[in-house]
C-alpha cells in the first residue's frame, strides 16, 4: 500500500492511498472459494460448482464488498502510517483504474491543530471577594414578604406598585395581530412587563376608564414580524388593587422555615445566600480564567470541528423550542449559523484544556469527586442511596469528573497568573454590576 499527503489550505490534507491489485485479488479469491463451499447452484451439487461458475455469478458482488472493507481498513492504516489525527468525517473520492491496476482513492479531511500552551504569567484574573451582611438578608426577607402580599382592591388612581386588571386590543396599521389581544390581564405597572410605554401610559388610571397608547415595537423584539413596528393599543382597567404585604412575624417564617421562628429563618437565608455567593464567586473566575485561556494561546480550529459542535447546539437547541411549543406550531428550521460562534469557543476551550489535562497528566481528584457527589445527595431524603448509584453508574459519574477537572484546569490558571482580590457585595455580585 502507498499513502501521499498534500497539504491544503489550513488543516485540510488531501491523502492519496494506493492499493495493489494483488491485496485485493487474493480477497476475492477466497471469498469466492469460501461461498464455493456452500453454495447451491441448479445443475451442480452443494458445493462442486466450477470456480469459474462462481466467479463469473459472483465475482461483481464479491469485488464491491472487498473494496468497500479495503476502503474503510486501509484508511486508517494510512492515517496510523502517516500520523495524522483526522478532524471530522473525510470526503473519499475512489480514482479511475482498472482492476488490473489496484485500487487507489483520496480522503479529504482536516487535521487536529497541535496546541502548544502559552505562559500566562501575565495574565490578571480579577477574584470577587464579598460576604452576606445582615442588610442583604433584610432585602431578602422583605423581597419574600413582598412574593406573600395580598391584593386588595382600592377605588382610586393606579400607581406605580399598584396592580390593575385591564381588557386590551392592538392593532397595527389598523389592524388587529395575532397575540395583541386579551381580557382579565392582570398588571404590576412599573414591573416592565410589557413593551416600553405600556405601563407608564396606564398610571393614574381608575376602574371602569378606558385609554390609547400608541407605542413602537422594540427593533430586537423576538417576535420578527411585529420587531420596530408601531402599534395602537385600546386599554380598559376594569379593576386597581394594591399590595398589602403581611407582618414578619412567626405565621411568616412558618412559611418559609421549618424552624418557626424568625431567627431561624434568617439563619437559613443567610446559609442559602452564602452558598449563592460562592457560586457566583467560582463562576466569575473560572470565566475569567477561560477566557485568559482563550485570549493567550489564541488557537485556530479545523471548521469541520466547529461545524459539528454547531450542529449539537442546533439540535439541542431545537429540541427545547419543540418541547416549549405549542403541540401544533411547525418546526424550527435553525440556521447553522447562528450556533457557529459559540461552538468555535467551546470547540477551542476544549482543546486548551485538553491539553492542559494532557500536559499537566490531571486526573479528576478523589476527594473533590466525592464532595461533589455527596453535595448532589444531600437534597435527597436518602443521601447513601443516591452516593451509591452515582459511584455505580459510571456514564454519570464521568460527567462530574469532567466538572472536577474543570475546576482543576481552572486552578491551573490561577496557579500561573496574577490573582488580585476585589472588593465588592452580594448585591453587587449577583446582580451582575462591579
Amino acid at each position: 500500500m502507498q499513502v501521499s499527503v498534500e497539504a491544503k489550505e489550513g488543516f485540510e490534507r488531501c491523502m492519496t492511498v494506493e492499493v495493489p491489485a494483488e491485496r485485493i485479488d487474493k480477497e476475492i479469491e477466497k471469498r469466492l472459494k469460501k461461498i464455493a463451499r456452500t453454495v447451491r447452484l441448479d445443475g451442480f451439487r452443494p458445493g462442486k460448482a466450477p470456480i469459474s461458475v462462481i466467479r463469473s455469478r459472483y465475482d461483481g458482488q464479491v469485488r464491491e464488498e472487498v473494496l468497500r472493507e479495503v476502503l474503510q481498513s486501509t484508511y486508517f492504516e494510512a492515517l496510523s502510517q502517516e500520523k495524522l489525527q483526522p478532524a471530522g468525517e473525510p470526503r473519499i473520492e475512489p480514482l479511475e483504474k482498472s482492476p488490473q491496476e489496484g485500487f487507489s482513492y483520496t480522503a479529504t479531511f482536516e487535521v487536529m491543530p497541535e496546541v502548544t500552551l502559552k505562559e500566562m504569567a501575565d495574565v490578571t484574573i480579577k477574584r470577587p471577594v464579598a460576604r452576606v451582611e445582615e442588610t442583604d438578608i433584610d432585602e431578602m426577607v422583605e423581597k419574600l414578604r413582598m412574593q406573600r402580599a395580598a391584593w386588595t382592591e382600592v377605588d382610586r388612581a393606579a400607581e406605580n406598585g399598584d396592580q390593575i386588571m385591564i381588557n386590551f386590543k392592538g392593532h397595527i396599521d389598523d389592524k388587529p395581530f395575532d397575540g395583541g389581544s386579551a381580557d382579565n390581564v392582570p398588571l404590576k405597572l412599573g414591573a416592565d412587563q410589557m413593551i416600553d410605554g405600556f405601563e407608564a401610559g396606564l398610571v393614574g388610571i381608575k376602574a371602569g376608564e378606558s385609554r390609547t397608547l400608541e407605542l413602537t415595537f422594540p427593533e430586537d423584539y423576538q417576535a420578527a414580524n411585529l420587531a420596530g413596528k408601531e402599534a395602537r393599543f385600546e386599554v380598559e382597567a376594569t379593576k386597581v388593587s394594591i399590595s398589602e404585604p403581611p407582618e414578619i412575624d412567626e405565621e411568616f417564617a412558618k412559611t418559609f422555615s421549618q424552624t418557626g421562628n424568625i431567627t431561624g429563618l434568617r439563619g437559613e437565608i443567610r446559609a442559602n445566600m452564602e452558598r449563592e455567593l460562592k457560586l457566583r464567586i467560582t463562576a466569575k473566575v473560572k470565566e475569567q480564567a477561560m477566557q485568559a485561556m482563550l485570549d493567550t494561546n489564541n488557537l485556530e480550529v479545523p471548521t469541520a470541528l466547529i461545524e459539528e459542535e454547531a450542529a449539537g447546539l442546533r439540535k439541542q437547541a431545537a429540541a427545547e423550542l419543540a418541547e416549549n411549543a405549542a403541540p401544533d406550531s411547525p418546526k424550527q428550521d435553525l440556521p447553522l449559523e447562528l450556533f457557529m460562534e459559540h461552538a468555535k469557543r467551546r470547540v477551542t476551550l476544549g482543546l486548551i484544556m485538553a491539553e492542559v489535562i494532557k500536559t499537566n497528566n490531571m486526573e479528576a481528584d478523589a476527594d473533590r469527586l466525592k464532595e461533589k457527589v455527596e453535595q448532589i445527595a444531600a437534597d435527597y431524603e436518602d443521601p447513601k442511596t443516591v452516593v451509591d448509584w452515582y459511584y455505580s453508574n459510571e456514564e454519570q459519574l464521568s460527567q462530574l469528573k469532567n466538572v472536577v477537572l474543570e475546576e482543576q484546569v481552572v486552578d491551573w490558571v490561577l496557579d500561573q497568573a496574577k490573582v488580585e482580590d476585589e472588593q465588592t457585595s452580594f448585591a453587587g455580585l449577583t446582580s451582575g454590576a462591579a
